[in-house]
Order: structure tokens, then C-alpha cells, then sequence
């Protein structure tokens, strides 16, 4: 009869209470859109009624259309760097994020404000801090310890890979990274609708096209490691990419269109999010859990 049965519903994204914090780590090339690519799902969270904040740790970072919750620039920039110790862009960046793993307690502090939230972190364009410099896996691990749960994003842009070379290039920087960092990984191949032939070999490989493609242009020489790295890439499906099309980088672009909303279902599943969360009863009437037969 009415007012027996149990009533429930599922926590509202907004209100999700965890004793974690999950963080999306968004990494990958200079101009693969990583800072676009978290103001886009900051704006979409912000349409489903989600609460997100985005965070920067790109000390070189200039014109985010994001306001980053926290930010690596109040304690120290590549500007600054550059210009006390003459160093150079990629050496100052490096300087900065090693200063950063120096000073641990100043992130701790700024990451204990948003406890139990979902962070979206904007990381720098330098491609070695991910594939084989230790910094950043040192840092990692640390927000790990401070129970942060994390997965990369990988992001490549869909026009680099335009030719067979770069292709096989992009995805062993993205398995490089995978290895190095030793992350949930979900990999995005971005503007991918400016790139559509590319998105097609990069989804569906066929790895003797591949093979051939690679030794047409580099010489038959390297026939036999061109095969080993198109299967590599082909057949062990160790690295896999969803689209992201360019409706996400327009403030009107439609969420599903884009493939913004399917790359973030991933991410959660990867992250675990809700799993830790109670189920909230609503308002209803109060009964026994035992119910008349």
C-alpha cells in the first residue's frame, strides 16, 4: 500500500559528501587544449548543476578563460624565474615545478580548503615532466598520501597526428606517460572534427596499413621495427582515445555533440566518484524497515 514501500533517491552531484578528493590530472603537449578543455567541463559541470574547481599548476600559464581556485602563480611563475635567474622558458617551467615539490605544504594547505570536492588540475605543456622527469610523479604520489584520487587526462590534438610518424610519436608519448606516471589513464584526442581521417586511423587502427605507411616514408630499412611499432599501437590496445570535437571549445557547443559528457563518464568510472557516497533518503513518510505482508 502507499507509504510502505522504500523511498530513495540518488545524491545530486552538487551534494555528494566524500571522505576523498578526486582529481582529473590534465596533461599532454603545448596546444593540445588542456586549459580549454577544463574551462569546457568546468562550464558543462556547471550546467548539470555539478560543482568542480579547477585548478592551476601550469606556472606558465597566460589569458585562462577559467578562475582557478587554486593557483601555482601566487607562489612562484616562470616570468619571475626567467627573468632573476636568466633562465630559459623550459628551464624556468622545470625550475617552478621542482620549487613547487620543495614546497608541498603550500599545496597541502591550498588542497585542505577544497576537501572531499572534485578538482579539475590544468598542468603544464612540457611533455618530459610526465614521460621521464621525477618531479611530477613525486608530486603525484604525495596528493595521493593525502587521499586524493586521481586520473590523468591525456590530451593530443587530433592535427598533430596527421601523418603516420606522428601518430606512432603522440601515442608513445601517451604510453611513455601512462608507465611514468602509473594513473588511471582516460586519453582524449582533441579537435578531433578538424582532423577527421586521423580520428578514424587513431580509433580503428589497422596496423599493416600502418606499418606500410611508416616505411614508405622512413626507408624499408626499418621495415621490421616500423611492423613492431604498429603493433604495438594495434594489436595490444594499450592505448585507446576518445574524441573531443571542437563544439567544446565554443561557449555554446552541445555537450554531447562534442563528446565532453562521454569523456567525463569515463573519467568517473576511472576515479571511482560516488561510489563512496550514502544514499540520502527523501522526505517521505516514516515506516518500519520491515514491511506487512
Amino acid at each position: 500500500p502507499p507509504g510502505t514501500e522504500r523511498h530513495w533517491r540518488a545524491p545530486k552531484p552538487a551534494d555528494m559528501a566524500s571522505d576523498y578528493t578526486h582529481a582529473q590530472l590534465v596533461i599532454g603537449p603545448a596546444g593540445s587544449g588542456k586549459s580549454t578543455y577544463c574551462y569546457a567541463l568546468e562550464q558543462h559541470a556547471q550546467s548539470v548543476g555539478r560543482r568542480v574547481y579547477v585548478v592551476n599548476l601550469d606556472p606558465a600559464a597566460e589569458d585562462i578563460r577559467y578562475e582557478p581556485a587554486i593557483d601555482i602563480r601566487e607562489l612562484i611563475a616562470v616570468d619571475d624565474v626567467a627573468e632573476e635567474l636568466n633562465y630559459g622558458p623550459n628551464g624556468a617551467l622545470v625550475y617552478c615545478i621542482d620549487f613547487l615539490l620543495e614546497n608541498l605544504d603550500w599545496l597541502r594547505d591550498k588542497l585542505d580548503e577544497y576537501h572531499g570536492e572534485y578538482l579539475i588540475i590544468d598542468c603544464p605543456g612540457q611533455i618530459e615532466l610526465y614521460t621521464h622527469l621525477p618531479a611530477m610523479q613525486h608530486i603525484i604520489k604525495t596528493m595521493m598520501d593525502w587521499d586524493v584520487r586521481m586520473c590523468a587526462v591525456y590530451c593530443l590534438d587530433a592535427q598533430f597526428c596527421a601523418d603516420a610518424a606522428k601518430m606512432v610519436s603522440g601515442v608513445m608519448a601517451c604510453l611513455s606517460a601512462m608507465l611514468q606516471l602509473q594513473l588511471p589513464h582516460v586519453n582524449l584526442l582533441t579537435k578531433s572534427d578538424l582532423g577527421q581521417k586521423t580520428v578514424e586511423d587513431l580509433l580503428d587502427v589497422d596496423t599493416a596499413l600502418l606499418a606500410e605507411q611508416l616505411t614508405s616514408t622512413r626507408g624499408e630499412r626499418f621495415r621490421s621495427l616500423h611492423e613492431v611499432l604498429a603493433r604495438l599501437v594495434g594489436d595490444y590496445g594499450l592505448v585507446s582515445f576518445l574524441p573531443i570535437s571542437c563544439a567544446v571549445w565554443s561557449q555554446d557547443g552541445d555537450a554531447e555533440e562534442s563528446g565532453i559528457s562521454v569523456a567525463l563518464q569515463h573519467i568517473d568510472n576511472a576515479l571511482h566518484y560516488g561510489e563512496d557516497t550514502d544514499v540520502q533518503d527523501d522526505d517521505g513518510p516514516e515506516h518500519d524497515d520491515d514491511l506487512d505482508m
